[in-house]
């Protein structure tokens, strides 16, 4: 038996709804060396071929965009926001994130400003119903505006912002982004051990937030 979204794939693209808008927020400031960044671009290539993700993008039709994100002034969206309504559509997406080359190195952390640029990044999928920005990082925010100040906004517009702390040290980071980052009903933060640790955990992250809108419209 073929799957939903297989079928889904097989139908002409034009007019479908767009149920999911998901924007992924790199971390790329001078704490994260060149092979760190690899592991980055390469976890997340990985986590959306997993047929989990790959399934749920098809099915609701989502549309995908990449920010990276560093100190003030310096967050650029790499990717655009593609469509996913194939298979093929998801594939040529992990592939091109992949091959994503780094923009920027030592500068500091701001992810209040990434917060701020990947809302406004939203304004180009109008359509989609659910919004939700993924964003990773292994350091608490030094420089540009605080993150929890963008959560107002944030929330008005219907944006969920969930986190995955890559933890290096003894900051505990995963309770400072639960307590100034993620936003939104159902918003959760997760926890890697390091980079090594990133390509496991951000295909479980991916898996729980492309699935979500299933999971609710099934309560």
């Amino acid at each position: 038996m073929l799957r939903y979204a297989t079928l889904l794939s097989m139908l002409p693209t034009l007019g479908h709804a767009c149920d999911l808008a998901l924007l992924l927020a790199v971390d790329v400031s001078g704490s994260v060396d060149r092979q760190e960044f690899r592991v980055q671009m390469g976890g997340l290539a990985t986590g959306l071929r997993d047929g989990i993700v790959a399934d749920a993008l098809v099915s609701q039709q989502a549309h995908v965009a990449l920010v990276q994100w560093t100190g003030a002034s310096r967050q650029r969206q790499t990717i655009p926001w593609t469509p996913m309504h194939s298979y093929a559509d998801v594939l040529a997406l992990a592939d091109r994130i992949d091959q994503d080359e780094r923009i920027w190195r030592n500068y500091s952390t701001a992810i209040g400003e990434a917060l701020a640029v990947s809302r406004a990044a939203f304004a180009e999928v109008p359509q989609c119903a659910r919004r939700v920005i993924d964003v990773s990082g292994d350091g608490i925010s030094n420089e540009g505006i605080a993150p929890d100040t963008q959560r107002a906004a944030l929330n008005a517009d219907g944006i969920t912002v969930n986190a995955l702390a890559i933890e290096t040290d003894s900051t505990d980071l995963t309770a400072y982004f639960f307590e100034n980052l993620i936003a939104g009903p159902g918003a959760f933060v997760m926890t890697a051990d390091g980079f090594a640790d990133y390509p496991v955990q951000i295909k479980r992250k991916l898996q729980r937030e492309t699935t979500r809108q299933a999971v609710d419209v099934a309560k």
